[in-house]
């Protein structure tokens, strides 16, 4: 193995070995170093398609890692303090589906919010695992759902003490945390694992003052989005794992969907970002916090916008806020969040995350330069003296309560027919329905549709939100159970 310290990249150093042997390719992919299809080479360059290998001996395999990816693994896990790292490279989805297969099985139970991304339902569905949700308290004035206050979560482990694990969106994607470090010992004392899904929260690792990270928490396993705010490329990611996880399990929960050609453009991404994390994430990460401010100041001051921070801090259901975070209600410019984003890009070219019903987030990460920022700031000051409307009218995005009746996969697969959306009050749904992003579903399968439901739906079509999930791409008809 050698000397593994933070300073290496063993894979990136394997690739460009392997570069210097000049190897004449009878393998995959079928390209050949980009000869095959020249138009390719030419949008993604020399370096880049040279760089699109398959698994080999000299630079390991993704599914059973002994020499390159191994010690690559080691190096992230080291960086991360978790006992175990697992590069990931069919995005954090996998990282949290793989982290839900290997906590629950068929019919046991996961406590965990309603306000999950999509691929924490879709591992349900997958697996049969039964959800037992603990409702986020919301915050009104702003329509957004915050974290899980740790009496809820108490109150749900003794009302299921059967349930195998609990799972912690942190940070959400609005930035708020919970208090991640009661919520692991309450799990723990019950005897269950405590999962946290922190696609949004990779710089807790590195940064200073920021929210407690998954693993120094003591959480069990934790997804994490390197590409997000960590600066690997699209798609790449990583799960972590604590000392009371069976790597050899995880491995092979990882291996029953992670594809068998894993792309070394992905996996060296994910290298060489944790080493740039390792060692210069500190000082960018505070960077990141200082912009974060800045923005979050000269936004306040243009009046009708809320860029909201640490100030909403409760101790309990907002027990902390990830400052990186820009999100900013719009409410009181008259404005849809949705609206906004529209206009950002259309009249701008400024492309920010996303708007829902409410709000905008503009994600800040190691790339951000403080001139971009002002450029987003006047932007937003001119959005509201040209666009700026009474605030009548507007629907903030409450939190609705699900009426689960059926499990998710027994839904997902149950017999079924599909309706026009307006006839389907009263009906189970036995697809997802929601806003992308951020891809937290308004209706999952197994929920029961009601009225509030529906007007929600139509609201959001009409405003603008991309809307995805059911078989019928309009959204005018919707699967029920029969």
């Amino acid at each position: 193995m050698g000397d593994l310290s933070q300073e290496r990249a063993p894979i990136y150093e394997a690739l460009q070995n392997f570069q210097k042997m000049r190897v004449v390719p009878f393998d995959v992919p079928g390209h050949k170093r980009g000869r095959g299809n020249p138009e390719l080479a030419q949008l993604l360059g020399e370096k880049c398609v040279n760089m699109d290998v398959n698994s080999m001996k000299p630079l390991d395999n993704l599914c059973h890692p002994v020499s390159v990816i191994r010690d690559a693994e080691i190096l992230a896990a080291e960086a991360f303090g978790a006992a175990h790292a697992f590069l990931m490279v069919g995005g954090t989805t996998s990282a949290v589906q793989s982290m839900v297969l290997s906590a629950a099985k068929r019919g046991e139970k996961i406590i965990l919010p309603r306000n999950v991304h999509r691929s924490v339902m879709g591992a349900m569905v997958l697996c049969g695992a039964v959800p037992v949700y603990v409702n986020p308290e919301c915050n009104e004035e702003l329509g957004i759902p915050l974290g899980m206050s740790v009496a809820a979560v108490e109150r749900a482990i003794r009302e299921n003490p059967d349930a195998k694990a609990v799972l912690v969106n942190n940070p959400t994607y609005y930035g708020i945390c919970s208090d991640l470090r009661a919520i692991v010992n309450l799990a723990h004392s019950h005897g269950m694992l405590c999962l946290a899904d922190e696609a949004h929260g990779t710089h807790f690792y590195f940064g200073e003052n920021l929210p407690v990270s998954a693993m120094a928490a003591g959480a069990d396993m934790a997804a994490v989005s390197m590409h997000k705010s960590g600066g690997s490329l699209t798609q790449s990611s990583l799960l972590l794992t604590g000392p009371g996880v069976s790597e050899g399990y995880v491995r092979q929960i990882i291996n029953l969907t992670q594809t068998t050609s894993g792309s070394y453009l992905l996996l060296s991404s994910l290298d060489i970002s944790r080493r740039n994390l390792a060692l210069r994430g500190r000082e960018a990460f505070a960077q990141v916090c200082q912009m974060a401010e800045y923005a979050r100041r000269e936004i306040n001051e243009i009046g009708g916008y809320y860029a909201y921070g640490r100030e909403l801090i409760n101790g309990d259901s907002i027990y902390d806020f990830d400052t990186t975070k820009l999100s900013v209600n719009t409410l009181h410019v008259g404005l849809a969040g949705i609206e906004v984003y529209d206009l950002l890009r259309d009249e701008y070219d400024i492309q920010i995350e996303f708007g829902d019903l409410g709000n905008i987030l503009a994600y800040l990460s190691i790339g951000d330069r403080k001139r971009d920022i002002e450029r987003l700031v006047s932007a937003l000051s001119e959005v509201k003296r040209r666009f700026q409307r009474e605030k009548a009218g507007l629907m903030s995005q409450e939190y609705m309560e699900p009426l689960v009746d059926v499990s998710p996969q027994d839904a997902f697969y149950a017999q079924k027919e599909s309706l026009p959306i307006e006839e389907t009050e009263g009906r189970v749904c036995s697809e997802f329905v929601m806003c992308y992003p951020p891809g937290i579903p308004i209706l999952a399968p197994g929920e029961r549709i009601t009225r509030e439901i529906l007007d929600y739906i139509r609201y959001a079509k009409e405003k603008g939100c991309s809307m995805t999930g059911p078989e019928d791409a309009g959204i005018e008809r919707l699967n029920v159970l029969k």
